[in-house]
């Protein structure tokens, strides 16, 4: 791994730092390309100009509180572009430094920053993305295995990573990787640890989760974790800085939604033009914490909010969950929220789509047995958790649609009837479901204008579909076969119209649905299974010519192109494991966690979204991956990672990304990346308790001083 020049100075070079203040002079041709709305100028230690550091511009001076991040060039210099009129906080950030002191300047100000050089090797750590941290975590070794109800380690792995402990919030941040005294007196880091996941009102999910396999093993080995950190052992591995076309992102920030609330994700445009809702509003989902979702306007800076209203009083809240005090909150229950809006997506119109609860869990009568709905018919369900909303922009009006199947991500298909699509979340749901969007907006009938169908193998191979055995029951040559195959993420196909999913768990899948002329009663599906050494994907994501991209738990971005298969693709044996030549896994940046050999990563990224019209920069069906560990977004382009890095606050964790078009004849600034802090916690963020999410906007410039 290259380390860079400042690894070998973090100690000599601090104690020839002398005392120097920023000073306003001319700063080399970064002067000379600056307008009247940046900033800029050379960041120089020690050990001479700074390449590849951050240097940070923050305000209060605006409606909401605003941030713009660059990275300096190979000289040490620097331009903030654009910057809205307002008085700044000016620092720099970079792995083997620490923080500069925080200068105050305007606009239109050439500005040197003197980079103050890490004392130590600890001090310098201080600032390194989270993977670093969490690699320290010794899991058991393969020999050991079974452990407890975990069969290998990869199955352990799944859990104390993106199926388990890091589907709702970083690992290895300052938080977590430390023990607050706020939390109690324990005889032991396990007894921490089990006291540490009661805390607050995901009790329930931490608890459960960490008890799959051997609660008391996997407790002792994050207690071992933090003891290291305490008795001071450092991470084995080190960053490296911004390299090549890395350097030329700027980032901005604005804060967004309540200190009590956590954001699931935002969307900014339509996925499939994304040129709908250009410089317009974006809109965020805050799951589980409250009804009120956050709204930021970016041209103006301000941050407003909407409430997702239910249709049945009775619908229950989230301020009701079991929960232990909080070392932040207390006894506070800072979650309240009915509707547990979840995703949302534009349409064509510029209207917004949620995810969202509308009631009680059990479904209508029109979903169940003896319903004469097409879809009720073939295959009755009888709950859903979670339903729809529609938020129209222009009116202000939300429009709740019951759905009898469940919904957790959306997305639009390609056809006539601008099809909705929903993931179910859960791997153990048996439907997939859909709203044809022409028929509610012609008739209103929230009825007739759903369908679902469950998930049918082929497993006769005559090429349609059949009567079928149950998902436990043998495969009968003569018919087909149901299984149960929830989908998590979601994407409808551009090519063929075919609806992809991915599936959680060990070793988890993807699935293909052909829907067919009538899908209640025609959709077919395939299944496919990682190969080992990959497993357990999470969100998932398409390109334009119908390759999957998804991140594995194994800390790999896998491509799965079924062009690829071999062998039949229908039939007894095609049954996951039928077709591994159509998989790639490529290895995540970031070091693996301690006594795993196989490779991979520990990153463990949540959701992979693709760059089909390249709004970004880096061209089209570029597969982009949130970075939970790397403090990052990931993307892959040449068959090597650009790692796009959010240095502050320290604790970036994405768990979705959208990507608009502003303004297409405008170069870079026309462009941009859209993603938001997805935590669970944003007290862990650094800040702590009263942080608040961020929307972060990513741009990609031609080089590190354009403007």
């Amino acid at each position: 791994m290259k380390t860079g020049s400042y690894l070998g100075a973090v100690v000599i070079g601090s104690l020839l730092l002398p005392v120097c203040q920023q000073t306003a002079a001319q700063g080399g041709d970064s002067a000379g390309r600056m307008g009247a709305d940046d900033l800029s100028g050379v960041v120089r230690s020690a050990n001479g100009p700074e390449a590849g550091v951050w240097v940070i511009a923050e305000t209060n001076g605006l409606p909401t509180r605003f941030t713009k991040i660059v990275v300096t060039d190979d000289r040490g210099r620097y331009l903030i572009p654009e910057l809205p009129k307002a008085n700044y906080s000016v620092w720099v950030r970079g792995y083997g430094l620490v923080d500069s002191p925080k200068i105050q300047a305007t606009p239109g100000r050439t500005l040197n920053l003197t980079a103050i050089v890490a004392p130590n090797a600890a001090a310098a750590a201080e600032y390194y993305p989270a993977i670093y941290w969490y690699s320290m975590l010794k899991v058991p070794a393969k020999n050991e295995f079974p452990v407890g109800k975990a069969v290998n380690q990869g199955q352990w792995l799944d859990t104390v990573k993106t199926d388990g402990c890091y589907t709702c919030h970083q690992l290895g941040n300052k938080a977590t990787r430390t023990i607050s005294k706020e939390l109690g007196h324990f005889n032991s880091s396990t007894e921490a640890w089990a006291r540490r996941i009661s805390s607050g009102q995901a009790m329930t999910n931490m608890t459960n989760n960490i008890g799959r396999f051997d609660a008391e093993r996997m407790l002792g080995l994050f207690g071992d974790w933090t003891d290291r950190i305490a008795a001071g052992e450092l991470p084995a591995s080190r960053p490296e800085r911004p390299q090549g076309v890395e350097r030329n992102v700027v980032i901005s920030l604005w804060d967004w939604a309540r200190p009590t609330a956590y954001l699931h994700d935002e969307i900014a445009t339509d996925k499939r033009n994304p040129t709908v809702n250009a410089y317009g509003k974006l809109y965020g989902a805050t799951e589980e914490s409250t009804d009120f979702v956050p709204v930021l306007d970016p041209v103006r800076h301000t941050a407003t909010e909407i409430r997702i209203p239910v249709r049945d009083p009775k619908t229950p809240s989230t301020k009701n969950n079991p929960m232990a005090p909080s070392p932040y909150w207390g006894e506070e229950r800072i979650w309240d929220s009915q509707t547990s809006p979840h995703n949302p997506m534009f349409d064509e119109k510029g209207r917004v789509w949620f995810t969202s609860r509308v009631r009680p869990a059990a479904n209508p009568a029109f979903c169940g047995k003896g319903s004469d709905h097409p879809s009720a018919k073939y295959f009755p369900v009888e709950r859903s958790n979670r339903q729809l909303s529609m938020l129209d922009p222009n009116t202000g009006k939300m429009t709740l649609i019951d759905t009898c199947f469940q919904t957790h991500h959306l997305q639009f298909g390609f056809d006539a009837n601008n099809t909705l699509w929903a993931s179910s979340g859960g791997a153990a749901s048996e439907v997939l479901g859909w709203l044809n969007v022409k028929m509610f907006e012609q008739t209103g009938d929230e009825q007739k204008s759903q369908g679902w169908t469950p998930f049918i193998l082929d497993t006769n191979g005559n090429g349609k579909r059949d009567d079928y055995v149950g998902p436990n029951d043998p495969i009968d040559p003569a018919k087909d076969k149901r299984i149960v195959a929830g989908f998590y993420g979601i994407a409808p196909s551009p090519v063929d119209g075919s609806i992809w999913g991915s599936v959680l768990g060990y070793p988890g899948y993807v699935i293909r649905v052909n829907p067919g002329s009538s899908p209640p009663e025609t959709a077919l599906t395939e299944v496919f299974e990682p190969p080992f050494p990959g497993y357990s994907p999470r969100g998932m994501d398409i390109d334009r010519s119908g390759v999957v991209w998804a991140p594995l738990a194994s800390g790999h971005f896998a491509s799965f192109d079924r062009r690829k298969c071999k062998g039949p693709l229908n039939g007894p044996t095609a049954t996951g494991k039928h077709c591994p030549e159509g998989w790639t896994l490529y290895p995540f940046p970031g070091p693996q966690l301690a006594n795993v050999t196989d490779s991979g990563s520990a990153e463990a990224s949540y959701y992979s979204w693709v760059d089909q019209h390249n709004t970004f920069g880096l061209g089209n069906d570029v597969p982009i991956a949130t970075g939970n560990a790397n403090d990052a977004l990931l993307a892959f382009k040449d068959g090597k990672f650009i790692i796009l890095r959010v240095p502050y606050p320290m604790g970036f964790y994405a768990k979705g990304l959208d990507g608009r078009i502003d303004d297409a004849g405008a170069g870079w600034k026309g462009r941009a990346l859209w993603s938001t802090y997805a935590t669970r916690a944003p007290f862990h963020v650094e800040g702590g308790k009263g942080a608040k999410s961020k929307v972060v906007k990513f741009q990609l410039r031609p080089d590190p001083l354009a403007r």
